[in-house]
C-alpha cells in the first residue's frame, strides 16, 4: 500500500468507481491508514461536495464500507464521520441523482439494524430523508382506546415466508467461515509476517521491501476476510431471528387448529347426544337421519346434502 497523503487520497477518490471492488479496495486502504482518520474524513467530505452528481452516492457507499469494517479495529472512523454524516446525507439526497434517497434509506436501515450509531443520530438521518414527523394531536378517547388495545396487538415482526428462509440458508452455504481456500492462504503466510520477533531476519533493503509488500498484502487479505466474517455473523443473527419468528408462527397456527378441532369435536358429541336422548322408542326416518348427519358433518367443517 502506498504512503498516505492528502494528495494521494484525492487522487484515489477521483479514480473511485461505483463497482464493489473499487469501493472495497479503497476502503481497505483507508482502514489501513486509520490513524489519519480525521484528515481522511475532511478530504472525503470536501471531495464529495465537488464530485459529479452521478458519483456522489458512491462516496456514501465508501463511507458505509469504512465505518462498518473499521469498527473491529477501533472507533476512529465511526466517531470522525459522525459530525459530517448528516450534512453528507443532506447533500447527496438533495443534489444526487433521482433515486438516491432509496439507496440512502437502505444504508440507514442497515446502520439501525446493526446499531452503527446511536438512535438520536439515526433519527436525524431519517428526518433528512423523510422529513420531520410531527406528532398528531388525538382526542383522549382515541388515546385511551389505543392503550387498552395495545396488549392484544400482535408483534410488528411478520413471520418469514418459507422461500425467504430457504434463500437465507442457501446464502450461508458460501459463507466466509466455510471458505477453505482463503483460510489456506492465511495459514500459508510466511512466519515473518505473523511473528514480529523474526524481524531480525531482515538484513538489507531488498528483503525489507519484500517483507513490507507481504505485510501489506496480508493486511488486505485479513481485513477483507474479517469483514466477510462480520457480515456472516450479522446474517446468522438475522437468520436466528427469522427462524424464531417462523417457529412461533407455526406454534400459534397449531394452537388455533387444535382449539378449532376441540370445538368441532364438542359440537359433534352434543349433536349425537341429542339424537340418542330420544325416549319414545320410534325409529328415525330417512329425512331425520339426513338432518342428523348434516349437523354432525357441518360441526367438523364439511357439508352433506343427501345419503
Amino acid at each position: 500500500m502506498s504512503v498516505f497523503s492528502e494528495s494521494a487520497l484525492e487522487k484515489k477518490l477521483a479514480e473511485l468507481s461505483n463497482s464493489q471492488q473499487s469501493v472495497q479496495t479503497l476502503s481497505l486502504w483507508l482502514i489501513h491508514h486509520r490513524k489519519h482518520s480525521k484528515t481522511i474524513v475532511k478530504v472525503w467530505y470536501n471531495e464529495l461536495k465537488k464530485a459529479q452528481v452521478s458519483r456522489k452516492l458512491t462516496f456514501l457507499y465508501l463511507a458505509n464500507d469504512v465505518i462498518q469494517n473499521s469498527k473491529r479495529k477501533g472507533p476512529e472512523f465511526t466517531q470522525d464521520f459522525a459530525p459530517v454524516i448528516i450534512d453528507a446525507f443532506k447533500h447527496v439526497s438533495s443534489d444526487g441523482e433521482e433515486g438516491c434517497k432509496k439507496q440512502l434509506d437502505r444504508v440507514l436501515s442497515i446502520w439501525r439494524e446493526r446499531a452503527v450509531y446511536e438512535n438520536d443520530l439515526l433519527d436525524k438521518l431519517s428526518e433528512v430523508l423523510h422529513g420531520e414527523k410531527k406528532a398528531k394531536k388525538r382526542p383522549y378517547e382515541e388515546i385511551k382506546a389505543r392503550d387498552e388495545d395495545f396488549a392484544s396487538q400482535s408483534s410488528p415482526s411478520e413471520p418469514p415466508q418459507t422461500a425467504e428462509l430457504i434463500r437465507a440458508l442457501q446464502e450461508l452455504e458460501n459463507a466466509a467461515s466455510s471458505d477453505s481456500a482463503i483460510r489456506q492462504r492465511i495459514a500459508a503466510l510466511p512466519p515473518e509476517v505473523q511473528d514480529s520477533s523474526l524481524l531480525h531476519r531482515v538484513t538489507d533493503k531488498e528483503s525489507g521491501e519484500r517483507l513490507s509488500r507481504l505485510v501489506e498484502e496480508a493486511c488486505m487479505l485479513l481485513a477483507d476476510y474479517s469483514g466477510r466474517l462480520a457480515a456472516e455473523i450479522d446474517d446468522r443473527r438475522q437468520l436466528t431471528r427469522l427462524l424464531a419468528l417462523f417457529l412461533q408462527s407455526q406454534r400459534d397456527g397449531l394452537t388455533q387448529k387444535e382449539q378449532k378441532l376441540e370445538v368441532s369435536a364438542g359440537r359433534s358429541i352434543l349433536c349425537l347426544h341429542s339424537y340418542r336422548s330420544n325416549k319414545d322408542g320410534r325409529k328415525y326416518t330417512i329425512l331425520e337421519w339426513t338432518i342428523f348427519f348434516n349437523k354432525l358433518i357441518k360441526a367438523v367443517g364439511f357439508t352433506c346434502t343427501s345419503f
